[in-house]
């Protein structure tokens, strides 16, 4: 077997989502002369497609590793060294550098101007075209061993759903969440040990009459905690919705909580502070005097709480829709500051951000070189992405992820060929 068989690859790429390109665009524009992508579906990039609602959250605007790290729940200590060899700047200056204009919104999420993922699509087609690297859609690989190759040593050699046999010197698996069992099976036909794969970002399902008819409404900073999972407070924008509560609040706590709550069958008592940082009793008792002859329901004294959630607020704290505030007896207004800071629900359930799933769980970190992200445990294959022990919160830190391991396996992979 020869590097001229048509059938064998210096490397081989199985996923063909943003960790998988970027992998092979990097080692091909670095010197690695065969690249194929494998994958199964009849689209590439399904999840770049549809992650920010259409409009790609490329990356976040957190340029200092130390700094970036916070925000993956699994990975945190494990990524400073990747992310320093190619974070978020490095990011920004790939697809600028190739004509992709990009633009930082307040939370520092970062997007192309087009506001199109279609954009960042057709960037890396581009650039695997250019750089030469080869393409099969519907081509699920059924298995892959280690076969004597002569003065080679030894290449992989991959069955493919159609009965073909392809060989390759190295091979990258970037097959995403490890809920899908094809990329958890592959990696440990070679003896990888996988952590059980879970949901994270998820929102929750609850039913509750604070919350009925009121989806759409948010509050700007929020705080959630939960009895079952000590010592976990997540703050920010929450959301009502037609199912209950999402928001970046919520999905943080999906994120840090993932394990915990999966164990509980995503059935636990959740405590939300809708006025984080604000003294609400102390603020009642000014309005007493302020606004003494006003009705409470009328209007929200907080520019944070919608006027609708106030009134519903009101309402299930057993205050009269004709009560003004120099009436306001001390008992009520308890009841009142007890739903505005510490409203009690019980989730029944999670739902899925959007499109944007993510997947807790992988490959364990110690059994990869995190320098190149080359497996320990067999010479020559790797892995990129979501399929790795890593996951980010929302807010373009699960596509920094693919796009730092992906370039490191493309470079080491290229310097090893």
């Amino acid at each position: 077997m020869t590097h001229t068989d048509e059938n064998h690859w210096d490397l081989i790429v199985i996923g063909g989502g943003a960790a998988g390109y970027f992998s092979a665009i990097s080692a091909a524009e670095a010197g690695c002369q065969r690249v194929l992508i494998l994958e199964k579906s009849p689209q590439v990039l399904g999840k770049v497609k549809v992650s920010g609602g259409g409009r790609c959250n490329v990356t976040h605007n957190c340029l200092d590793p130390k700094a970036l790290v916070k925000f993956y729940p699994r990975g945190e200590k494990s990524l400073i060294g990747p992310l320093h060899r190619w974070g978020a700047a490095d990011t920004i200056e790939w697809f600028e550098s190739r004509g992709v204009e990009l633009k930082t919104e307040a939370d520092g999420r970062i997007f192309p101007v087009t506001d199109s993922s279609q954009t960042i699509i057709d960037c890396l087609q581009t650039a695997a075209r250019d750089a030469g690297v080869m393409l099969r859609t519907r081509c699920g690989v059924e298995s892959i061993k280690k076969i004597p190759a002569g003065e080679m040593a030894e290449v992989f050699q991959l069955a493919v759903a159609d009965g073909e046999r392809l060989t390759a010197t190295n091979i990258l698996l970037a097959t995403g969440g490890t809920r899908l069992a094809a990329g958890a099976k592959l990696a440990a036909e070679f003896g990888h040990k996988l952590e059980p794969p879970v949901p994270s970002l998820f929102t929750f399902n609850i039913k509750s009459p604070l919350l009925a008819e009121l989806p759409g409404l948010s509050v700007p900073k929020a705080i959630i905690s939960s009895p079952k999972v000590k010592g976990l407070k997540t703050e920010g924008p929450l959301l009502i919705t037609h199912w209950g509560l999402s928001g970046p609040a919520a999905l943080k706590f999906s994120a840090w909580g993932a394990r915990v709550l999966h164990d509980c069958g995503y059935q636990f008592k959740l405590e939300v502070n809708w006025l984080a940082g604000i003294d609400t009793l102390a603020r009642f008792s000014e309005l007493r005097n302020e606004w003494g002859k006003r009705t409470i329901c009328k209007r929200s004294p907080f520019s944070e709480i919608p006027k609708r959630l106030w009134e519903r607020m009101v309402e299930v704290s057993g205050i009269s829709g004709e009560m003004i505030w120099s009436q306001l007896p001390k008992q009520q207004a308890q009841a009142l500051a007890q739903t505005i800071n510490h409203s009690q629900f019980q989730a029944q359930g999670k739902s899925i951000n959007k499109d944007e799933f993510v997947t807790c769980g992988g490959v364990k970190l110690p059994e990869v070189n995190l320098k190149t992200m080359q497996s320990k445990l067999c010479p020559g294959l790797y892995f990129a992405g979501e399929i790795l022990n890593i996951d980010g919160l929302t807010g373009g830190f699960n596509f920094q992820n693919a796009w730092t391991t992906g370039y490191l396996a493309g470079i080491a992979i290229a310097d090893a060929s």
